[in-house]
């Protein structure tokens, strides 16, 4: 993978559970040859923030279905609970190689 995958990560209050799923998610794709730029906010700024140059959004808490652009969205609980989390980082790898 040449270029950078930006992924857009959002929980309710954009510290401390986005933190953690950002890490996560930059310290697997390093570990599985995909170069990831993460970028943190709250569930409520996605529609706000979310553009064209995302290749994901991850995120932990419910967000509206139409967010203007086509960005494939993951909500999960994984990276908190563990549970589940081998595969969810399986489908993110899998988008962000498309």
């Amino acid at each position: 993978m040449a270029g950078v995958k930006r992924v857009l990560v959002a929980c309710g209050t954009a510290i401390a559970t986005s933190t953690v799923v950002a890490i996560g998610i930059e310290e697997a794709m390093k570990q599985r040859g995909i170069k990831v730029v993460t970028r943190q906010c709250k569930a409520s700024e996605i529609k706000r923030v979310i553009d064209k140059s995302y290749d994901l959004v991850v995120t932990t808490t419910p967000v509206p279905s139409d967010l203007g652009v086509d960005v494939p969205v993951i909500q999960t609980l994984a990276f908190l609970t563990g549970i589940g989390k081998e595969e969810i980082l399986n489908q993110i790898e899998k988008i962000l190689k498309d």
